[in-house]
């Protein structure tokens, strides 16, 4: 990297929108200087492949901008999605030989990308930077559990009114529109119906119907085949059967 490239990138770092919520947000400014030496910016359209699983690990990356969809292969070569991930995310698993998941592109995405090698050696150097990553898996942990419990104990209507709530926590964080005065959100449904089926463990059709269902009780307003108004948050979490902090 150019002496011109190194300011340029180290220009991003600093006015960067995820950079307090994302894994480098402990860094100092000499410290950060040091990540945006070894950082490079990806820009990844809807469906392309961002990681394969059991693939070699060559690289890790903070999500700035966009959803992921994180999917596991079956033995018969089915994929099963198993987690979804947003900006400011923190993408791979890192000390890992291989890639734990595949991951792929569901909106466009933009990543910050940084090389195996060189981040490994950065957690090392930095304890700041080590202890946020920490901090980041046990929360994904957290997650993971919760998901567990949706997927085995609700009902197919709280698994859909869980899934858009965890769209909606994470509007201020993926662009979309939120007014807090009046508790509304409106936002693009990462996923196609068959996906959010997938992820749910339901049929196409369960969904499509907790979907009209929702609309009906004047929960959720279906815009078009993707966009989602939630008139009232609160009213969503209650058909979720849990409070309204993010599910994340």
């Amino acid at each position: 990297m150019t002496v011109a490239q190194n300011i340029a990138m180290h220009q991003r770092c600093d006015h960067c929108a995820i950079r307090h919520k994302a894994v480098c947000g402990a860094l100092s400014d000499e410290e950060l200087a040091g990540i945006s030496k070894i950082a490079r910016q990806r820009h990844i359209k809807p469906g392309q492949t961002i990681l394969s699983d059991e693939e070699d690990a060559e690289f890790f990356a903070n999500i700035v901008a966009g959803t992921v969809k994180l999917s596991k292969t079956l033995a018969d070569g089915r994929q099963q999605i198993v987690g979804l991930q947003f900006s400011p995310d923190f993408l791979g698993r890192a000390f890992g030989a291989e890639n734990p998941f595949f991951a792929e592109a569901a909106t466009n995405v933009e990543l910050c990308c940084f090389p195996r090698d060189g981040f490994e050696r950065l957690l090392k150097e930095y304890p700041g930077l080590e202890h946020r990553l920490f901090k980041h898996t046990l929360s994904e942990l957290d997650a993971a559990r919760e998901w567990m419990l949706l997927l085995g104990r609700k009902t197919a209507e709280e698994k859909v009114a869980s899934f858009l709530l965890m769209i909606a926590s994470r509007v201020p964080n993926i662009g979309c529109k939120h007014s807090d005065e009046l508790n509304f959100v409106t936002f693009e449904l990462p996923l196609t119906r068959a996906d959010i089926a997938d992820y749910l463990g339901l049929t196409i059709e369960t969904v499509s119907r907790q979907f009209t269902r929702l609309r009906t009780q004047g929960v959720i307003d279906i815009v078009n085949k993707r966009e989602i108004s939630v008139p009232d948050v609160d009213a969503l979490a209650e058909r979720a059967d849990q409070d309204s902090s993010p599910l994340i």
